[in-house]
């Protein structure tokens, strides 16, 4: 079915984007595996093309660009090269990035929009530790005052753009007796004294995405640090991760059906037994099913989109597209290694890559079973 969420000025910039992506990320992609992350051309080059700041309104350098279906364009485009680059983008530009738009001070506007629009400031955020996981509410980083500062000790892991990221949104507890009420934001930079990183984890997948542990040793932050309100960092975070799922979600669609469409022209070249394989029915079939089951999903997503672009977009409802997209791409990755036979297993074929990095999806953002969890309760079970 035509899809019918996106008009003239959509298309158009999908195109400023697919120009971009051919000339300068497309050659550098084995690059970025083999370092084991995005360098700072990418972001500086990403944000001279306007990618970066959509959200961003004019004054502080951004596009000012209110419709988050530019955003989505984005990310269907950078998932057809990896599913690496939707996600590292996406922390940047559509996760952490709105916490400064939509809950900063003035002053912190001006002190760090700018750059990151225009990729000199990457961003990153801190939520997960080592023994928190999903559990946000459970997490044990502390922020003490001490006169006129804030004391930070504690560390986060599994933090995308972590390595680099020049600026982390950190939640931590300022008061301890209030439980998930008793959570603040602090926008911490990296040149703080106190703060450090771990090395660059060894994931399974998605080797171009830096992910790193992050330590906070008696880091010492302001009141002007504070991003949002004091004490409110559990509701601010909950009533982010709306757009954080459907962004995990545009990127899990486009990236199975960039690799499905693939797979089907391997299947036609492929012979066996005097051939092609994907005329031996059971191929067919399976072909038949797998395309049905994305564009299926991408009705949904599409759906989503354009809800949230209307600020219509309920917690449940992206809880459902997160967790049936990343379901749904592990499924139909997985049949596309088996399609590819002996050659599916190979880490040089892009099936391979992508069957690899997309397991982390149905883990990050929230489980699948935190997914299942949320929409349970909203049936009144």
């Amino acid at each position: 079915m035509k899809r019918d969420i996106y008009d003239e000025d959509h298309e158009a910039f999908r195109e400023s984007v697919r120009t971009w992506i051919e000339r300068s990320v497309l050659p550098n992609t084995d690059k970025y595996i083999a370092d084991k992350a995005l360098p700072r051309e990418f972001w500086l080059e990403a944000g001279a093309q306007g990618f970066l700041g959509l959200s961003i309104p004019e004054e502080y350098g951004g596009a000012g660009a209110d419709d988050f279906r530019f955003n989505a364009v984005l990310e269907e485009e950078l998932a057809k090269v990896g599913a690496a680059y939707p996600t590292c983008v996406g922390i940047h530009t559509d996760i952490t990035a709105p916490y400064i738009v939509e809950l900063g001070t003035e002053e912190q506007k001006q002190r760090w929009l700018p750059g990151v629009a225009s990729g000199e400031i990457l961003l990153a955020i801190g939520m997960t530790e080592p023994s928190g996981g999903s559990d946000l509410a459970a997490l044990r980083t502390t922020a003490v005052r001490d006169g006129d500062e804030w004391v930070i000790n504690g560390s986060k892991t599994f933090i995308t753009n972590g390595y680099s990221a020049d600026l982390v949104i950190v939640a931590a507890r300022t008061d301890p007796e209030r439980g998930a009420k008793g959570i603040t934001l602090f926008g911490v930079e990296a040149t703080k004294e106190g703060f450090s990183r771990g090395r660059k984890l060894d994931k399974v997948g998605m080797e171009e995405s830096d992910t790193a542990e992050l330590f906070f040793e008696n880091v010492r932050v302001t009141d002007a640090e504070i991003v949002g309100e004091l004490n409110m960092g559990f509701i601010h975070m909950m009533q982010k991760l709306a757009q954080e799922r459907l962004s995990c979600a545009v990127a899990n669609v486009a990236h199975a059906k960039q690799i499905l469409i693939e797979t089907l022209q391997y299947t036609k070249d492929r012979k066996a037994f005097g051939q092609s394989i994907g005329n031996f029915q059971h191929n067919k079939f399976l072909l038949a099913q797998l395309f049905t089951q994305i564009e299926v999903a991408e009705a949904y997503i599409d759906k989503c989109v354009l809800a949230h672009a209307k600020g219509e977009l309920s917690a449940v409802e992206a809880s459902k597209a997160k967790y049936w997209s990343s379901q749904t791409q592990s499924e139909v990755l997985d049949h596309c290694v088996q399609l590819h036979g002996g050659y599916g297993f190979m880490n040089e074929y892009r099936v391979a890559r992508a069957w690899r990095d997309a397991r982390v999806t149905k883990i990050w953002a929230g489980s699948n079973e935190i997914m299942k969890e949320i929409i349970g309760r909203d049936l009144g079970l």
